[in-house]
């Protein structure tokens, strides 16, 4: 049975004379540690001394470097992203923790595919938000709460699962339940999600986008009808609210004969293979050693400027004029981008990046 976990099971002050340190201070960090503030408990930061600490202090936090912030708490949350833990922990907070402390992961990655060495004297916990940072601060103020993957790696002083519940109530996140998984469960539903369902959604909808428009339609009527008009947000929502199928009843009966009558076309699109494929590079722990090489970090920003070319960046720039709305750009290109084009090792790759962003 999976234990799952609510606002009772928690003493809700047990680490009231406890100092957190909260590494990090981007969008999980900062609604984190405000949560947790707002809770009643005492949290400094650990940063760099960049924006982010900027921001730490203009929220009225303490902000120390990461090493002082690690060695004076008794609690140290890791809120870095993924790819930049293992030097952060290596350098500035493995050497520094006191004996008997807690670790607390935001994701289970870097401990179920070993990509950081921890010790053996501290209490090693998972508390992973099933929500965006800015998601995770608006419920905790609207007391609707968000769903929490939990669990407990290492517990050398007894005490974990009540460390662990406390700081789970303490972010807002039992108002919804919390669910225990292993580290590696965790890791690996979060790289399914990100590998499998979403690329093969975006295929999907990339696909349809170039029927319509090639067949004439508006391009603004397509973008809206597929997911400009958020009407696919709200779909998702009923989902949650009452289930996959059921929420199909809040359509036409029009749209429930089409969807239900057509879905058996696309019953043998080879996905289950494919996604099945994805599951064991990610269960073996062979995506991991792929990303951690340098090599990969090279091709990344390689199928990252492709994708930010395809065609469905122009047709939404064009929509976006059309409907008058705000022109969007977060993507800045790399300032070496030449050299990253001109490198050997991955100049036979180039028209295949090419070729998968394009529909």
């Amino acid at each position: 049975m999976t234990n799952i976990y609510r606002i009772n099971d928690a003493e809700t002050d047990y680490l009231l004379n406890k100092t957190i340190s909260v590494i990090g201070y981007g969008n999980q960090g900062r609604a984190q540690a405000l949560n947790l503030r707002d809770s009643g408990l005492h949290v400094i930061i650990g940063s760099r001394n960049d924006h982010y600490a900027d921001i730490a202090q203009c929220d009225g936090f303490e902000v120390f470097k990461i090493s002082h912030a690690v060695a004076n708490s008794q609690v140290v949350m890791l809120l870095v992203p993924d790819e930049a833990l293992p030097k952060i922990f290596e350098e500035q907070v493995r050497h520094h923790l006191t004996p008997g402390s807690t670790v607390v992961f935001a994701s289970g990655y870097n401990i179920a595919f070993n990509q950081v060495r921890v010790n053996n004297n501290v209490d090693i916990l998972l508390l992973a938000p099933r929500m965006i940072g800015v998601g995770v601060r608006e419920r905790y103020l609207t007391e609707e709460g968000f769903y929490c993957f939990i669990g407990v790696h290492q517990d050398t002083s007894g005490n974990a699962s009540k460390v662990l519940l406390a700081l789970t109530w303490g972010i807002g996140g039992l108002v919804k339940p919390a669910i225990e998984v292993t580290f590696k469960q965790e890791a690996t539903l979060d790289l399914f999600n990100e590998q499998a369902f979403g690329p093969a959604f975006g295929r999907v909808l990339l696909n349809a986008i170039s029927i319509l428009v090639d067949h004439g339609l508006p391009p603004e009527a397509v973008l809206v009808e597929m997911y400009m008009s958020e009407e696919m947000a709200y779909t998702y929502r009923k989902m949650a609210q009452v289930g996959l199928v059921q929420q199909t009843l809040f359509h036409s009966q029009t749209s429930q004969y089409g969807a239900m009558s057509r879905g058996v076309r696309f019953l043998n699109l080879g996905l289950k293979d494919r996604m099945e494929k994805i599951f064991t590079e990610i269960d073996s722990g062979a995506f991991a050693r792929e990303w951690s090489s340098p090599l990969s970090k090279i091709k990344f920003k390689a199928i990252r400027y492709f994708a930010m070319r395809q065609r469905i960046n122009k047709l939404e720039s064009q929509v976006r004029k059309a409907l008058r709305l705000e022109e969007k750009s977060v993507y800045q290109t790399p300032p070496d981008f030449a050299k990253v084009l001109s490198d050997p090792r991955i100049v036979d790759e180039l028209e295949s990046f090419i070729a998968t962003f394009e529909f």
